[in-house]
């Protein structure tokens, strides 16, 4: 039993020392010191929210920026696939002649390379 309040009376005059401590210790007095902390929370509260709300605008952004990119996507396909049936449009009509005028070509080229080899 003895022992317990030696240990129960030295946590109590140990915790008033430490109190007593760092209060001299101190800088600036309790008041300032709660006044700072305050302070610096609703600083970083502010700064969270603001954060927050950063977040928000960035992920709204992102979601619009994608939309647009997929309707533009889009646009740009139906281009294309408009562009590619015009040219087949206007090639399929000429298409026999440029086979026919690749065939020439071919033909010259043996020609010419048949008139090398034999000189």
């Amino acid at each position: 039993m003895s022992n317990r309040k030696s240990l129960l009376f030295g946590i109590v005059v140990g915790g008033a020392v430490g109190a007593t401590a760092a209060l001299l210790s101190t800088p600036s007095s309790g008041k300032d010191l709660r006044g700072r902390v305050k302070n610096q929370g609703l600083e970083w509260k502010d700064l969270f929210n603001k954060l927050k709300q950063d977040g928000l605008r960035l992920k709204d952004q992102i979601a619009e920026t994608s939309q647009e990119g997929v309707a533009l996507v889009k646009n740009l396909t139906a281009d294309m696939k408009k562009s590619v049936e015009e040219w087949k449009d206007t090639v399929e009509p000429h298409q026999d002649n440029i086979h026919k005028y690749l065939e020439q070509i071919e033909k010259s080229l043996k020609d010419l390379e048949n008139k090398v080899k034999t000189e």
